[in-house]
């Protein structure tokens, strides 16, 4: 029997990459979103075709549990997330409702209707917030400092609660900074890539960006959503930190980026200290070293073939030649 997929945040970077990869493996795939026009305007159509999109209230635990009966998912993944980046204090009880509370009616609605789902949430680096410690573990002290860190904090608590209580097969995977081509031009990785492209083009002069000097735990998507994938095949639920191990400063970024298209960052870059965001008290590494030897998560794409994918693929689209996909 084929396995099925229950996507939440299907049309977002992480959603398409691991359609595409379930795709491959024979799934059949059913993708929840908020807003079912908006959506189909979004997504490709050679996806598009393959996914049963299906529109849903999140934060209502009874729409939930219609769908997990409907369509019956051996699989549930949740990406659906409100505010990140620069967003992170915005809107802090909007936050707690779907970076939280949806969570908590997701994991309900599994225990209502079928206790063999096997659910994957999609968790992040900012539970660590004021780190103690640099690269950060699964046994790490959490420690948010952020309303989005807090309420991701809460998901990963109830998944414990309902794993341990009621045995359902619930893992938060504690994702670090991923990007691919499909990321948003709001990311500080894919502002550089296309502004850098533009530059190349003759479509922009300047390059205004935050602190040079921050860094950050950067991955491709494509490995992201495997290793999630992976949580789920295995014969244990439990939560696995998702990260390459390696920090990289957005001067580095920046200087693949430009010198990739034959390019002097130094000349077109300039750093804006009102874009600054806090310093972070410890570096936020990921010590993937459970998951890589309990799942044989392994990172097919490293930080330079990351830059020079991204930089190929905003070259494409502001050429006219654009590959809508992106991504290896």
């Amino acid at each position: 029997m084929n396995k099925i997929a229950l996507i939440n945040g299907v049309t977002g970077q992480d959603g398409s990459y691991l359609s595409e990869l379930l795709l491959d493996k024979g799934y059949k795939i059913i993708g929840a979103v908020r807003d079912l026009e908006a959506a189909k305007k979004k997504w490709e159509s050679d996806l598009l075709s393959n996914v049963e999109l299906i529109e849903w209230d999140m934060q209502n635990q009874q729409s939930i549990a219609d769908v997990l009966a409907q369509f019956q998912p051996t699989e549930f993944y949740n990406f659906s997330a409100y505010s990140s980046g620069a967003g992170m204090y915005d809107d802090p009880a909007g936050i707690g409702r779907v970076n939280g509370l949806a969570v908590t009616c997701m994991l309900e609605a599994i225990r209502e209707v079928d206790k063999g789902i096997r659910f994957c949430q999609a968790s992040s680096r900012e539970i660590f917030g004021e780190a103690v410690e640099s690269p950060q573990t699964e046994q790490t002290l959490v420690n948010p400092r952020s309303p989005y860190g807090a309420a991701k904090l809460y998901a990963d608590n109830m998944i414990k609660i309902y794993r341990q209580r009621y045995n359902i097969f619930a893992c938060s995977a504690i994702l670090y900074n991923h990007e691919s081509p499909r990321r948003g031009i709001e990311f500080v990785t894919r502002k550089i890539t296309h502004e850098a492209a533009k530059i190349k083009l003759g479509q922009s002069k300047e390059l205004q960006l935050g602190d040079l000097d921050a860094e950050r735990d950067w991955g491709f998507a494509g490995d992201t959503v495997d290793a999630m994938w992976r949580m789920l095949q295995h014969k244990e639920a439990d939560n696995y930190i998702v990260a390459t191990g390696e920090a990289h400063s957005v001067r580095d970024f920046c200087e693949k980026a430009f010198s990739y298209l034959e390019l002097d960052y130094q000349k077109y870059v300039r750093s804006d200290e009102s874009e600054f965001r806090p310093t972070e008290p410890a570096l936020l590494v990921g010590n993937s070293g459970k998951i890589r030897e309990k799942l044989n998560w392994e990172i097919k794409s490293s930080f330079t073939e990351l830059v020079e994918m991204m930089v190929d693929a905003d070259m494409e689209l502001l050429t006219g030649n654009h590959n809508k996909r992106g991504g290896l």
